[in-house]
């Protein structure tokens, strides 16, 4: 079984929402000030988004490699406190506040990780040249094709590994080395960009265990197509000889989306897999281990069945289901882990086998208070229907904040909430957090934008939107403080401070 969590709750708030001065949120000062607010709150997590390098619409579930870090999350001021920078070194410009300006931020940061290279190869902090020795020798099995992926994608304009040349694309021995050779330079930067990003991180989860506070990650079940991993990773996707997809993933048709969703993620070869103890999953489950105390693995039913997809398809509608790993999987993770520190994300279609499979491994399910009133009394997001190994949310990244959900509901649909809430409407985000907080489930999480009862312009994403996601940042402007002390109340009554 899975290790129970206690009673306890939580924020979620992505790293890029976090105020900066640099156009994103980073793993610097104010990371360390949310988690002492955090701390004050009496929360025990801090939920975040998944953190490896931002994708496709700047998504952080289209990361570039599940292994890596995002170094837009580096910290200026941190490379400064560590003599990588000096205090003159860092920019001026000025970016708009609440927004994650990711196209302004990111040239601005990439220029001060350029200099902290260089400030690091004449000499500067001699006392990290031991500690980028022992982080690349040890951290060689994925840093290594993690930095020649990115040297080879930056050489060539940010262009997709499947559209490279054929020797490279398949990964043939003499165009690798070549490739090594020839991009020596850039190999060593990358490598020494994810030391700094994992030394920052490392810093940052001691500063919020000595608080109490526990992180939560996010894990995407599949890898995006264009990432280090799809790239470099043999036996582990359903590939053909040519290194090219032979089935993709989504989802099938439902009453959100007439033709399914097609994703278009490679699928995994779990035969394949399976023949080497699942090795690469185990070594993928215990990185996210080392980076969080808990991990939301997200899609979690496709462990019993996955929806596949022939390449070249147009919908979704032309898929199947086929067995995923199922309850070995887990045997294999608990016994090389000592525990499964995970939490299933198991909403959309989620069928009885996928409920058996859950509840037979023991991790907790996600249960989301936007999705429980259409007056069905058994509806399983009400919270008369949770059992304790549970964790509740008001809504998650991919709702509308719950103000913003509850004034685009139409009235007929509002009267079942103000019936079971016995209210008005008013600050429904807040009557949801109390909802959630006295709940029988062991963990309940509120995004901050609820907590702060804040409307559809602040909503993290919109699913199915290409452009203009994961951009809301929280300012001074906000009653953070406020808010927080209302929350730290509401978790001493319930039960869930740790503290």
């Amino acid at each position: 079984m899975a290790t129970p969590i206690p009673r306890s709750s939580g924020v979620l708030l992505a790293v890029t929402s976090l105020p900066s001065r640099f156009g994103v949120g980073d793993l610097g000062p104010a990371a360390r000030a949310w988690v002492e607010a955090l701390s004050a709150a009496k929360q025990t997590w801090w939920q975040m988004l998944p953190v490896g390098p931002f994708g496709a619409g700047d998504s952080p579930y289209a990361a570039y490699s599940t292994f890596a870090g995002e170094t837009l999350l580096i910290s200026p001021e941190d490379l400064v406190a560590d003599g990588l920078l000096g205090p003159t070194d860092l920019p001026t410009r000025s970016f708009s506040d609440g927004v994650a300006d990711y196209d302004g931020a990111r040239p601005v940061r990439e220029a001060l990780l350029r200099k902290a290279w260089a400030y690091f190869k004449s000499g500067s902090a001699p006392r990290l040249r031991a500690e980028v020795e022992k982080f690349v020798k040890d951290d060689a099995a994925w840093l290594d094709d993690w930095a020649l992926y990115a040297a080879i994608k930056e050489s060539r304009s940010g262009e997709p590994w499947t559209a490279w040349p054929e020797a490279l694309r398949v990964r043939k021995p003499a165009a690798v080395e070549r490739a090594k050779k020839e991009l020596a330079s850039s190999i060593d930067e990358h490598r020494f960009r994810q030391f700094l990003w994992f030394r920052q991180w490392t810093a940052l989860r001691k500063h919020a265990a000595a608080r109490g506070v526990k992180l939560l990650g996010d894990m995407p079940i599949f890898v995006a197509g264009d990432s280090c991993e799809a790239w470099s990773a043999t036996d582990v996707f359903l590939f053909d000889a040519d290194r090219r997809s032979t089935v993709v993933a989504g989802v099938p048709p439902d009453y959100f989306a007439k033709e399914g969703q097609l994703w278009g993620n490679p699928l995994y070869d779990w035969d394949a897999l399976r023949r080497t103890g699942y090795d690469w999953w185990i070594r993928r489950a215990k990185h996210s281990a080392r980076l969080f105390d808990l991990t939301r693995i997200d899609h979690f039913r496709a462990f019993q069945d996955a929806w596949y997809i022939p390449a070249g398809a147009k919908t979704a509608k032309e898929g199947k289901w086929v067995p995923g790993p199922r309850a070995p999987f887990f045997d294999a993770l608990r016994q090389s882990m000592g525990g499964l520190p995970f939490l299933a994300e198991d909403l959309g279609i989620i069928t009885d086998s996928v409920r058996d499979l859950r509840e037979k491994v023991g991790l907790p399910g996600m249960r989301v208070l936007q999705f429980a009133f259409d007056g069905d009394p058994k509806n399983p997001f009400l919270p008369e229907n949770y059992d304790p190994n549970t964790a509740v949310y008001t809504g998650t990244h991919d709702n509308d904040t719950t103000t913003g959900w509850w004034a685009a509901l139409p009235d007929a649909e509002r009267h079942p909430v103000r019936l079971y809430l016995s209210f008005d409407g008013r600050d429904v985000a807040w009557r949801f957090i109390l909802l959630a907080w006295s709940s029988v489930a062991s963990l309940a999480i509120a995004p901050l934008q609820d907590i702060l009862i804040l409307g559809s312009e602040a909503r993290m994403n919109t699913p199915g939107l290409a452009k203009g996601n994961w951009r809301w940042r929280f300012t001074a402007a906000h009653p953070l403080k406020e808010r927080l002390e209302g929350l730290r109340s509401v978790t001493e009554e319930s039960g869930r401070s740790s503290r």
